[in-house]
Protein backbone atom coordinates (compact mmCIF):
# COMPACT_ATOMS: atom_id res chain seq x y z
CA UNK A 1 0.00 0.00 0.00
CA UNK A 2 2.04 3.13 -1.33
CA UNK A 3 -0.56 5.95 -1.86
CA UNK A 4 0.05 8.75 0.63
CA UNK A 5 -3.55 9.20 1.02
CA UNK A 6 -3.51 5.32 2.26
CA UNK A 7 -3.83 5.56 6.08
CA UNK A 8 -7.11 5.16 6.42
CA UNK A 9 -7.86 2.05 4.06
CA UNK A 10 -6.83 -1.43 5.17
CA UNK A 11 -7.11 -2.80 1.64
CA UNK A 12 -5.05 -1.67 -1.45
CA UNK A 13 -6.55 -0.06 -4.54
CA UNK A 14 -7.92 -2.24 -7.25
CA UNK A 15 -5.45 -2.00 -10.19
CA UNK A 16 -8.64 -1.92 -12.10
CA UNK A 17 -9.44 1.53 -9.94
CA UNK A 18 -6.23 2.67 -10.85
CA UNK A 19 -6.22 2.66 -14.61
CA UNK A 20 -9.92 4.59 -14.10
CA UNK A 21 -8.61 6.84 -11.49
CA UNK A 22 -5.18 8.00 -12.59
CA UNK A 23 -4.74 11.17 -14.58
CA UNK A 24 -0.87 11.18 -14.30
CA UNK A 25 -0.56 10.28 -18.27
CA UNK A 26 -2.12 13.30 -19.09
CA UNK A 27 -1.57 15.99 -16.22
CA UNK A 28 2.36 15.52 -16.69
CA UNK A 29 1.84 18.34 -19.02
CA UNK A 30 1.98 20.96 -16.37
CA UNK A 31 4.54 19.38 -14.73
CA UNK A 32 6.59 23.06 -14.87
CA UNK A 33 3.95 24.66 -13.54
CA UNK A 34 3.43 22.30 -10.54
CA UNK A 35 7.61 22.72 -9.71
CA UNK A 36 7.47 26.22 -9.80
CA UNK A 37 3.66 26.25 -7.92
CA UNK A 38 5.64 24.04 -5.84
CA UNK A 39 8.92 26.03 -5.05
CA UNK A 40 6.87 29.02 -4.45
CA UNK A 41 5.03 27.48 -2.02
CA UNK A 42 7.85 26.18 0.10
CA UNK A 43 9.58 29.72 -0.50
CA UNK A 44 6.30 31.22 1.29
CA UNK A 45 6.56 28.43 4.05
CA UNK A 46 9.77 29.21 4.98
CA UNK A 47 8.94 33.14 4.98
CA UNK A 48 6.37 32.08 7.53
CA UNK A 49 8.38 30.22 9.61
CA UNK A 50 6.68 26.78 8.99
CA UNK A 51 9.75 25.73 6.96
CA UNK A 52 13.80 25.70 7.96
CA UNK A 53 16.30 27.79 5.17
CA UNK A 54 17.93 24.52 5.29
CA UNK A 55 14.70 22.49 4.48
CA UNK A 56 13.79 25.01 1.80
CA UNK A 57 16.79 24.75 0.02
CA UNK A 58 16.77 21.13 -0.09
CA UNK A 59 13.40 21.11 -1.41
CA UNK A 60 14.17 23.81 -4.34
CA UNK A 61 17.34 21.96 -5.22
CA UNK A 62 15.16 18.25 -4.90
CA UNK A 63 12.85 20.35 -7.41
CA UNK A 64 15.05 21.35 -9.97
CA UNK A 65 16.84 17.64 -10.32
CA UNK A 66 13.13 16.29 -10.36
CA UNK A 67 12.79 19.12 -13.26
CA UNK A 68 15.85 17.70 -14.95
CA UNK A 69 14.92 14.18 -14.68
CA UNK A 70 11.47 14.70 -16.28
CA UNK A 71 12.99 17.19 -18.96
CA UNK A 72 15.88 14.05 -19.99
CA UNK A 73 13.00 11.51 -20.09
CA UNK A 74 14.27 9.94 -17.04
CA UNK A 75 11.64 10.46 -14.92
CA UNK A 76 8.95 7.37 -14.32
CA UNK A 77 5.48 8.45 -14.47
CA UNK A 78 3.68 5.47 -12.64
CA UNK A 79 0.21 4.80 -13.21
CA UNK A 80 -0.27 3.94 -9.26
CA UNK A 81 0.96 7.43 -8.10
CA UNK A 82 -2.68 9.07 -9.84
CA UNK A 83 -1.20 12.41 -10.93
CA UNK A 84 1.62 14.60 -10.96
CA UNK A 85 1.14 16.02 -8.18
CA UNK A 86 2.05 13.11 -6.49
CA UNK A 87 4.20 11.51 -8.80
CA UNK A 88 6.55 14.81 -8.42
CA UNK A 89 6.23 14.84 -4.80
CA UNK A 90 6.85 10.73 -3.88
CA UNK A 91 10.04 11.75 -6.43
CA UNK A 92 10.99 14.35 -4.34
CA UNK A 93 10.59 12.87 -0.64
CA UNK A 94 12.60 9.68 -2.32
CA UNK A 95 15.35 12.20 -3.22
CA UNK A 96 15.37 14.60 0.06
CA UNK A 97 14.09 12.19 2.37
CA UNK A 98 11.65 14.13 5.37
CA UNK A 99 11.79 17.60 4.19
CA UNK A 100 10.11 16.50 1.01
CA UNK A 101 7.10 15.38 3.50
CA UNK A 102 6.67 18.89 4.89
CA UNK A 103 6.09 20.64 1.58
CA UNK A 104 2.24 19.95 1.53
CA UNK A 105 1.92 21.45 4.43
CA UNK A 106 -0.93 24.21 4.10
CA UNK A 107 -1.71 22.73 1.02
CA UNK A 108 -4.54 20.49 -1.05
CA UNK A 109 -4.35 19.04 -4.32
CA UNK A 110 -7.32 20.99 -4.72
CA UNK A 111 -5.20 24.37 -4.46
CA UNK A 112 -2.54 22.81 -6.30
CA UNK A 113 -3.80 21.22 -9.59
CA UNK A 114 -6.04 24.72 -9.71
CA UNK A 115 -2.89 26.99 -9.65
CA UNK A 116 -1.32 24.09 -11.60
CA UNK A 117 -3.87 24.14 -14.43
CA UNK A 118 -4.91 27.93 -14.26
CA UNK A 119 -1.27 29.17 -15.03
CA UNK A 120 -1.30 26.66 -18.25
CA UNK A 121 -4.13 28.70 -19.39
CA UNK A 122 -2.54 32.22 -18.92
CA UNK A 123 0.24 31.03 -20.23
CA UNK A 124 -1.38 29.31 -23.54
CA UNK A 125 -3.59 32.44 -23.97
CA UNK A 126 -0.76 34.32 -24.55
CA UNK A 127 0.98 32.45 -26.57
CA UNK A 128 -2.22 31.94 -28.74
CA UNK A 129 -2.41 36.19 -29.18
CA UNK A 130 0.79 35.89 -30.19
CA UNK A 131 0.08 33.64 -32.79
CA UNK A 132 -3.26 35.46 -34.03
CA UNK A 133 -0.98 38.43 -34.41
CA UNK A 134 1.41 36.79 -36.76
CA UNK A 135 -1.91 35.53 -38.89
CA UNK A 136 -3.17 38.94 -38.93
CA UNK A 137 0.16 39.86 -40.24
CA UNK A 138 0.37 37.92 -43.15
CA UNK A 139 -3.37 38.81 -43.84
CA UNK A 140 -2.64 42.51 -43.69
CA UNK A 141 0.03 42.01 -46.30
CA UNK A 142 -2.58 40.32 -48.76
CA UNK A 143 -4.96 43.22 -48.47
CA UNK A 144 -2.59 45.86 -48.45
CA UNK A 145 -1.66 44.79 -52.33
CA UNK A 146 -5.26 44.43 -53.48
CA UNK A 147 -7.13 47.27 -52.68
CA UNK A 148 -7.55 48.12 -56.03
CA UNK A 149 -8.57 44.18 -56.80
CA UNK A 150 -12.68 43.92 -57.68
CA UNK A 151 -14.31 40.89 -55.83
CA UNK A 152 -17.81 40.36 -56.33
CA UNK A 153 -19.01 41.06 -52.73
CA UNK A 154 -22.11 38.53 -51.70
CA UNK A 155 -24.77 37.40 -49.37
CA UNK A 156 -26.64 34.63 -49.40
CA UNK A 157 -24.18 33.24 -51.54
CA UNK A 158 -25.18 35.07 -54.70
CA UNK A 159 -23.28 38.15 -55.90
CA UNK A 160 -24.77 41.27 -54.40
CA UNK A 161 -22.04 44.52 -55.04
CA UNK A 162 -18.59 44.81 -56.36
CA UNK A 163 -15.94 45.22 -53.14
CA UNK A 164 -12.51 45.30 -53.11
CA UNK A 165 -10.50 42.51 -52.16
CA UNK A 166 -8.53 44.01 -49.40
CA UNK A 167 -11.90 44.66 -48.15
CA UNK A 168 -12.89 41.50 -47.91
CA UNK A 169 -9.60 40.76 -46.08
CA UNK A 170 -10.24 43.55 -43.53
CA UNK A 171 -13.35 41.75 -42.27
CA UNK A 172 -11.39 38.73 -41.01
CA UNK A 173 -8.87 41.19 -39.53
CA UNK A 174 -11.85 42.57 -37.70
CA UNK A 175 -12.77 39.09 -36.30
CA UNK A 176 -9.11 37.80 -35.47
CA UNK A 177 -8.66 41.16 -33.43
CA UNK A 178 -11.77 40.37 -31.64
CA UNK A 179 -10.50 37.46 -30.84
CA UNK A 180 -7.23 38.64 -29.15
CA UNK A 181 -9.67 41.03 -27.20
CA UNK A 182 -11.01 37.93 -26.04
CA UNK A 183 -7.87 35.98 -24.76
CA UNK A 184 -6.79 39.17 -23.39
CA UNK A 185 -10.00 39.94 -21.34
CA UNK A 186 -10.11 36.39 -20.09
CA UNK A 187 -6.45 36.72 -19.20
CA UNK A 188 -6.96 40.06 -16.60
CA UNK A 189 -10.35 38.42 -15.48
CA UNK A 190 -8.38 35.06 -14.57
CA UNK A 191 -5.42 36.21 -13.47
CA UNK A 192 -5.49 35.18 -9.74
CA UNK A 193 -4.12 32.86 -7.24
CA UNK A 194 -6.11 29.88 -5.67
CA UNK A 195 -2.73 28.68 -3.33
CA UNK A 196 -4.02 28.89 0.18
CA UNK A 197 -7.11 28.01 -0.05
CA UNK A 198 -6.07 24.56 0.66
CA UNK A 199 -9.12 21.15 0.29
CA UNK A 200 -11.63 23.98 0.21
CA UNK A 201 -12.04 26.33 3.40
CA UNK A 202 -8.23 28.06 3.36
CA UNK A 203 -5.92 26.81 6.11
CA UNK A 204 -5.01 26.99 9.62
CA UNK A 205 -1.45 27.78 9.13
CA UNK A 206 -0.08 31.22 8.91
CA UNK A 207 0.37 31.49 5.10
CA UNK A 208 0.87 34.39 3.36
CA UNK A 209 -1.35 34.28 -0.28
CA UNK A 210 -0.31 37.72 -1.23
CA UNK A 211 3.34 36.30 -1.20
CA UNK A 212 2.68 33.69 -3.34
CA UNK A 213 0.44 35.67 -5.86
CA UNK A 214 3.41 37.83 -6.24
CA UNK A 215 6.10 35.06 -6.95
CA UNK A 216 4.07 33.44 -9.32
CA UNK A 217 3.10 36.38 -11.44
CA UNK A 218 -0.55 36.20 -10.45
CA UNK A 219 -2.28 40.31 -10.15
CA UNK A 220 -4.41 39.22 -7.04
CA UNK A 221 -5.48 36.18 -4.85
CA UNK A 222 -8.71 34.84 -5.20
CA UNK A 223 -11.31 35.84 -2.90
CA UNK A 224 -13.34 32.92 -1.82
CA UNK A 225 -11.60 29.36 -1.41
CA UNK A 226 -14.99 27.32 -1.11
CA UNK A 227 -15.46 28.75 -5.56
CA UNK A 228 -11.84 28.76 -6.07
CA UNK A 229 -11.33 24.96 -5.74
CA UNK A 230 -14.26 24.22 -7.60
CA UNK A 231 -13.97 27.18 -10.56
CA UNK A 232 -12.87 25.89 -14.17
CA UNK A 233 -14.71 29.27 -15.49
CA UNK A 234 -10.76 29.64 -16.34
CA UNK A 235 -11.05 26.70 -18.53
CA UNK A 236 -14.34 27.05 -19.88
CA UNK A 237 -13.09 30.82 -21.18
CA UNK A 238 -9.89 29.40 -22.96
CA UNK A 239 -12.35 26.81 -24.67
CA UNK A 240 -14.92 29.36 -25.70
CA UNK A 241 -12.54 31.94 -26.98
CA UNK A 242 -10.48 28.69 -28.83
CA UNK A 243 -14.32 28.06 -30.73
CA UNK A 244 -14.87 31.03 -31.57
CA UNK A 245 -11.78 31.53 -33.23
CA UNK A 246 -11.60 28.35 -35.06
CA UNK A 247 -14.90 29.43 -36.32
CA UNK A 248 -13.69 32.65 -37.74
CA UNK A 249 -10.81 30.28 -38.99
CA UNK A 250 -13.35 28.06 -40.53
CA UNK A 251 -15.37 30.82 -42.15
CA UNK A 252 -11.94 31.79 -44.15
CA UNK A 253 -11.37 28.34 -44.86
CA UNK A 254 -14.63 27.64 -46.74
CA UNK A 255 -13.72 30.60 -48.61
CA UNK A 256 -10.69 29.49 -49.31
CA UNK A 257 -11.95 26.03 -50.41
CA UNK A 258 -14.25 27.46 -53.07
CA UNK A 259 -12.34 30.28 -54.01
CA UNK A 260 -9.44 27.32 -55.23
CA UNK A 261 -11.96 25.73 -57.11
CA UNK A 262 -12.35 26.11 -60.23
CA UNK A 263 -15.24 27.25 -60.60
CA UNK A 264 -14.36 30.68 -58.89
CA UNK A 265 -10.11 30.30 -59.67
CA UNK A 266 -9.72 33.07 -57.12
CA UNK A 267 -6.66 31.95 -55.23
CA UNK A 268 -4.49 28.85 -56.10
CA UNK A 269 -2.87 27.54 -52.76
CA UNK A 270 0.48 26.28 -52.94
CA UNK A 271 1.85 22.91 -53.92
CA UNK A 272 3.69 22.92 -50.21
CA UNK A 273 -0.17 23.08 -48.48
CA UNK A 274 -2.12 21.25 -51.04
CA UNK A 275 -2.09 17.19 -51.45
CA UNK A 276 -3.34 15.12 -54.11
CA UNK A 277 -5.47 12.19 -55.02
CA UNK A 278 -4.41 8.79 -55.07
CA UNK A 279 -6.64 8.03 -57.71
CA UNK A 280 -6.78 11.13 -60.38
CA UNK A 281 -3.04 12.89 -61.06
CA UNK A 282 -4.78 16.07 -62.14
CA UNK A 283 -6.46 16.95 -58.30
CA UNK A 284 -4.90 19.38 -56.10
CA UNK A 285 -7.19 19.29 -53.14
CA UNK A 286 -7.09 22.04 -50.28
CA UNK A 287 -6.82 19.98 -47.36
CA UNK A 288 -5.43 22.63 -45.34
CA UNK A 289 -8.58 24.35 -45.15
CA UNK A 290 -10.49 21.38 -44.94
CA UNK A 291 -9.09 19.95 -42.57
CA UNK A 292 -9.31 23.38 -40.18
CA UNK A 293 -13.20 23.59 -41.12
CA UNK A 294 -13.00 20.39 -39.59
CA UNK A 295 -10.91 20.52 -36.11
CA UNK A 296 -13.20 23.47 -35.55
CA UNK A 297 -16.07 20.93 -34.43
CA UNK A 298 -14.05 19.04 -32.66
CA UNK A 299 -13.13 22.26 -30.51
CA UNK A 300 -16.77 22.95 -30.02
CA UNK A 301 -16.63 18.77 -28.67
CA UNK A 302 -14.40 20.18 -25.83
CA UNK A 303 -16.20 23.07 -24.68
CA UNK A 304 -19.74 21.38 -25.11
CA UNK A 305 -17.74 18.47 -23.16
CA UNK A 306 -16.44 20.57 -19.76
CA UNK A 307 -19.96 22.61 -19.92
CA UNK A 308 -21.72 19.08 -19.33
CA UNK A 309 -19.24 18.01 -16.82
CA UNK A 310 -19.74 21.62 -14.81
CA UNK A 311 -23.36 22.10 -14.93
CA UNK A 312 -24.19 19.45 -12.14
CA UNK A 313 -21.33 19.77 -9.63
CA UNK A 314 -21.94 20.84 -6.05
CA UNK A 315 -19.72 22.61 -4.27
CA UNK A 316 -16.63 22.20 -3.60
CA UNK A 317 -14.20 20.01 -5.42
CA UNK A 318 -15.23 16.41 -7.38
CA UNK A 319 -13.52 13.99 -9.09
CA UNK A 320 -15.22 15.05 -11.99
CA UNK A 321 -13.19 18.04 -12.63
CA UNK A 322 -10.42 15.77 -13.56
CA UNK A 323 -12.33 16.01 -16.96
CA UNK A 324 -10.82 19.66 -17.54
CA UNK A 325 -7.52 18.96 -18.88
CA UNK A 326 -7.56 16.52 -21.72
CA UNK A 327 -10.14 18.81 -23.96
CA UNK A 328 -8.02 22.15 -23.07
CA UNK A 329 -4.92 20.19 -24.21
CA UNK A 330 -6.26 18.46 -27.42
CA UNK A 331 -8.18 22.18 -28.07
CA UNK A 332 -5.17 24.46 -27.08
CA UNK A 333 -2.83 22.30 -29.26
CA UNK A 334 -5.29 22.22 -32.38
CA UNK A 335 -5.87 26.47 -32.12
CA UNK A 336 -1.84 26.31 -32.25
CA UNK A 337 -1.34 24.11 -35.37
CA UNK A 338 -4.07 26.00 -36.83
CA UNK A 339 -2.84 29.34 -36.59
CA UNK A 340 0.78 28.42 -38.15
CA UNK A 341 -0.41 26.12 -40.85
CA UNK A 342 -3.18 28.92 -42.23
CA UNK A 343 -0.70 31.44 -41.69
CA UNK A 344 1.63 30.14 -44.39
CA UNK A 345 -1.30 28.84 -46.50
CA UNK A 346 -2.15 32.75 -46.58
CA UNK A 347 1.37 33.99 -46.88
CA UNK A 348 2.07 31.50 -50.05
CA UNK A 349 -0.92 31.43 -51.78
CA UNK A 350 -1.60 33.46 -55.23
CA UNK A 351 -4.24 35.21 -55.84
CA UNK A 352 -5.78 35.59 -58.98
CA UNK A 353 -7.10 39.30 -59.63
CA UNK A 354 -7.84 38.65 -63.29
CA UNK A 355 -10.30 35.55 -62.28
CA UNK A 356 -11.92 37.87 -59.15
CA UNK A 357 -12.57 40.92 -61.75
CA UNK A 358 -14.25 38.77 -64.03
CA UNK A 359 -16.81 37.49 -62.04
CA UNK A 360 -18.08 40.90 -60.74
CA UNK A 361 -19.28 41.39 -64.46
CA UNK A 362 -21.73 38.51 -63.63
CA UNK A 363 -25.31 39.01 -61.48
CA UNK A 364 -25.33 42.72 -61.92
CA UNK A 365 -23.15 43.89 -59.18
CA UNK A 366 -23.93 47.77 -60.02
CA UNK A 367 -27.59 47.43 -59.55
CA UNK A 368 -28.09 49.26 -56.13
CA UNK A 369 -26.29 52.21 -57.80
CA UNK A 370 -28.68 52.26 -60.65
CA UNK A 371 -31.34 52.80 -57.58
CA UNK A 372 -28.86 55.48 -56.15
CA UNK A 373 -28.74 57.31 -59.03
CA UNK A 374 -32.40 57.59 -59.65
CA UNK A 375 -33.08 58.54 -56.40
CA UNK A 376 -30.23 60.82 -56.56
CA UNK A 377 -30.27 62.28 -59.96
CA UNK A 378 -33.70 61.92 -60.58
CA UNK A 379 -35.82 62.55 -58.03
CA UNK A 380 -37.21 59.03 -57.66
CA UNK A 381 -38.39 57.98 -54.58
CA UNK A 382 -36.76 54.89 -53.49
CA UNK A 383 -39.19 52.41 -53.66
CA UNK A 384 -39.94 53.45 -57.27
CA UNK A 385 -35.84 53.05 -58.56
CA UNK A 386 -35.84 49.78 -56.52
CA UNK A 387 -38.70 48.64 -59.40
CA UNK A 388 -37.27 50.61 -62.26
CA UNK A 389 -34.54 48.92 -61.11
CA UNK A 390 -35.59 45.49 -61.02
CA UNK A 391 -37.13 46.39 -65.01
CA UNK A 392 -33.67 46.47 -66.33
CA UNK A 393 -32.12 43.95 -64.64
CA UNK A 394 -34.73 41.59 -66.15
CA UNK A 395 -33.49 43.21 -69.74
CA UNK A 396 -30.43 42.49 -68.68
CA UNK A 397 -31.13 38.91 -68.36
CA UNK A 398 -33.27 38.99 -71.22
CA UNK A 399 -30.15 40.34 -73.30
CA UNK A 400 -27.77 37.83 -71.40
CA UNK A 401 -25.95 41.13 -70.92
CA UNK A 402 -24.88 42.46 -67.27
CA UNK A 403 -26.61 45.71 -66.29
CA UNK A 404 -22.52 47.23 -66.03
CA UNK A 405 -22.10 46.64 -69.81
CA UNK A 406 -25.51 47.07 -71.18
CA UNK A 407 -26.01 49.95 -73.71
CA UNK A 408 -27.64 53.06 -73.08
CA UNK A 409 -30.45 52.96 -75.12
CA UNK A 410 -31.78 49.80 -73.36
CA UNK A 411 -31.68 51.90 -70.25
CA UNK A 412 -33.75 55.12 -71.61
CA UNK A 413 -36.32 52.52 -72.91
CA UNK A 414 -37.42 51.03 -69.55
CA UNK A 415 -37.10 55.05 -68.02
CA UNK A 416 -37.48 57.76 -69.83
CA UNK A 417 -35.76 59.97 -66.99
CA UNK A 418 -32.56 58.10 -67.19
CA UNK A 419 -29.78 59.93 -68.62
CA UNK A 420 -26.50 59.05 -70.56
CA UNK A 421 -24.36 59.88 -67.40
CA UNK A 422 -25.73 56.31 -65.67
CA UNK A 423 -23.30 54.75 -67.44
CA UNK A 424 -20.84 56.35 -65.43
CA UNK A 425 -22.67 54.91 -62.09
CA UNK A 426 -23.00 51.60 -63.39
CA UNK A 427 -19.04 50.96 -63.90
CA UNK A 428 -18.34 48.32 -61.41
CA UNK A 429 -14.98 50.00 -60.13
CA UNK A 430 -17.08 53.34 -59.71
CA UNK A 431 -19.33 51.47 -58.16
CA UNK A 432 -16.66 50.24 -55.43
CA UNK A 433 -15.20 53.58 -54.89
CA UNK A 434 -18.48 54.84 -54.43
CA UNK A 435 -19.10 53.20 -51.27
CA UNK A 436 -17.18 56.33 -49.66
CA UNK A 437 -19.24 55.83 -45.52
CA UNK A 438 -17.17 54.88 -42.42
CA UNK A 439 -16.00 51.28 -42.64
CA UNK A 440 -17.26 51.28 -46.50
CA UNK A 441 -15.19 49.17 -49.54
CA UNK A 442 -14.17 52.44 -51.60
CA UNK A 443 -10.32 52.02 -51.86
CA UNK A 444 -9.29 55.18 -49.49
CA UNK A 445 -11.59 53.42 -47.28
CA UNK A 446 -10.12 50.50 -47.20
CA UNK A 447 -6.69 52.08 -46.90
CA UNK A 448 -7.95 53.73 -43.99
CA UNK A 449 -9.00 49.88 -41.80
CA UNK A 450 -5.86 48.13 -42.91
CA UNK A 451 -3.77 50.75 -41.75
CA UNK A 452 -5.77 50.76 -38.53
CA UNK A 453 -4.73 47.57 -38.25
CA UNK A 454 -1.57 48.06 -38.67
CA UNK A 455 -1.67 50.42 -35.81
CA UNK A 456 -3.44 47.93 -33.81
CA UNK A 457 -0.50 45.19 -34.39
CA UNK A 458 1.81 47.44 -33.70
CA UNK A 459 0.88 48.58 -30.42
CA UNK A 460 -0.48 45.37 -29.26
CA UNK A 461 3.32 43.97 -29.79
CA UNK A 462 4.10 46.35 -27.18
CA UNK A 463 1.91 46.17 -24.63
CA UNK A 464 1.28 42.37 -25.17
CA UNK A 465 0.64 40.86 -21.15
CA UNK A 466 3.55 38.31 -20.85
Amino acid sequence: MDKMWSGRFSASASSLLDQFNASIMFDRKLYLEDIEGSTAHATMLAKQGILTKEELEQIKQGLQQVKKEIESGEFEWKISDEDLHMGIEKRLTALIGDAGKKLHTARSRNDQVAVDFRRYVLRKNNEIVEAIKKLMYEVLVVAEQHTETLIPGMTHLQHAQPINFGFHLGAYLSMFKRDIERFQSSYERNNISPLGCAALAGTPHKVDREYTAELLGFDSVSVNCLDTVSDRDFALEILFNISTMMMHISRLSEELIMWSSYEFGFVELSDEYSTGSSIMPQKKNPDVPELLRGKTGRVYGSLMGLLTVMKGLPLAYNKDTQEDKEGVFDAVETAEISLEILKEAIKTMTVKPHNMEKACAIGHLSATDLADYLVEKCDIPFREAHFITGRAVAKGEELGVDLSKMEFKYLKEIDERINEDVMEFLALRHSMNARTSQGGTATVRTLEQLEFFREYLNKAEETLLI
